[in-house]
């Protein structure tokens, strides 16, 4: 990482539906991300690298399948043997921030795809980055483990990192994100 001074919180206990997990809150910039991880994790865990999404992870939106993968990765991390965590990074609307993401969201109720949106307002594809996930997992002392995601630009990014294996998290389409999932498919290279 850069000369970036990271802030990182106390650890607490966070009861959720699927168990009691801990969590750390890390500081970079204005940035605040979470790692939230069993009490225990052991030679391989299950992780997920998960970028904010308010309208799915918050409301439940249709529009796209956030919300349920970070149910689904909470519920898989709980039940793992090894343990795990989940990286939640503030990159919210694939880092262009809530107003572009909306703004994104207005284009394409004309009819543009999100990736044709994001080109519309000035943005790559994807604007996100994940060397603050490989500070986190390093803070954990994790240095192997299952990696639990449908997107390549992950797996590559986390190089310092030994990614034993890739665990699908693929969730059912609705009328809603139909098009968002086929577009992440064959724009973003998703393995869908």
């Amino acid at each position: 990482m850069n000369k970036t001074e990271i802030i990182i919180s106390k650890e607490a206990n966070l009861p959720t539906k699927h168990g009691i997990f801990k969590v750390t809150a890390f500081k970079e910039n204005h940035k605040e991300h979470l790692a939230i991880y069993t009490d225990s994790l052991k030679d391989v865990p299950l992780v997920r690298v998960h970028s904010e999404c308010v309208t799915g992870d918050a409301i439940g939106s249709l529009k796209c399948d956030c919300g349920e993968q970070l149910d689904k990765a909470l519920e898989l991390i709980s039940k793992n043997p090894d343990g795990g965590a989940i990286l939640y990074l503030r990159q919210e609307g694939r880092d262009i921030g809530l107003v572009n993401k909306i703004n994104a969201y207005n284009l394409q109720d004309t009819g543009l795809d999100t990736v044709e949106a994001n080109h519309q307002l000035g943005f790559a594809d994807d604007e996100r980055t994940y060397e603050i996930a490989e500070f986190i997992l390093g803070y954990l002392k994790i240095s192997k483990l299952e990696l639990l995601t449908n997107n390549p630009k992950k797996i590559e990014s986390l190089d310092g990192i030994e990614i034993v294996k890739r665990v699908p998290i693929i969730m059912k389409t609705n009328k809603h994100n139909e098009n968002y999932l086929k577009v992440k498919k064959e724009k973003s290279g998703h393995l869908l």
